[in-house]
């Protein structure tokens, strides 16, 4: 897509049917119900990949998160949009398996607003990413575990989407170990 080209997301209802198309940012200003994902990468070791977010995003810039997440462009599914991402920010592409979905609804400091049916994704793979720095600042692996304690004791380090998904859903990643 080209950079003067502005993304559209994918309005929905709470039944996840399409309602239309709207560009990202605006969906952002008026709260919109959109459609979106987040990978969630697992390795043989029940390590997690997240990725820190890059500092100029905005919202939730240098924030850790899941592996990486975006939205599905018209016409894409969700699987083959989440391998087209993780392609895009982490520098490989490894097959999907769409697990479930919820919405959530998360004010930012900056005035835009996430509201989105987020379909969640996993998938494995054992090498290290080659980042894209326009996107991503830093990458690690991180036990399971680790991860759900240390997002309870330092939730501000991590985005609102991750932990609501390890607040409500850890029990369908700890199902999906290896």
């Amino acid at each position: 897509m080209s950079q003067n080209q502005e993304e559209k997301v994918i309005l929905v209802d709470t039944q996840d049917r399409e309602l239309g198309l709207m560009p990202k940012l605006e969906a952002h200003e008026k709260a919109e119900l959109h459609r979106a994902f987040s990978v969630f990468i697992l390795n043989h070791k029940n390590q997690v990949m997240l990725q820190q977010r890059a500092a100029h995003k905005y919202h939730s810039p240098l924030l850790w998160t899941n592996t990486c997440c975006s939205h599905q462009r018209p016409g894409e599914g969700n699987a083959e949009a989440g391998m087209r991402r993780l392609n895009e920010e982490m520098g490989f592409s490894v097959p999907l398996k769409d697990l479930f979905h919820f919405i959530y609804k998360a004010p930012f400091d900056n005035g835009l607003t996430e509201h989105e049916l987020d379909h969640v994704l996993i998938g494995y793979y054992e090498g290290a990413p080659v980042i894209n720095p326009e996107e991503v600042a830093d990458w690690k692996w991180m036990d399971i575990d680790e991860l759900r304690q240390d997002m309870e004791a330092n939730p501000a380090i991590y985005t609102v989407w991750a932990r609501i998904i390890f607040d409500e859903f850890y029990h369908f990643l700890e199902e999906h170990k290896s």
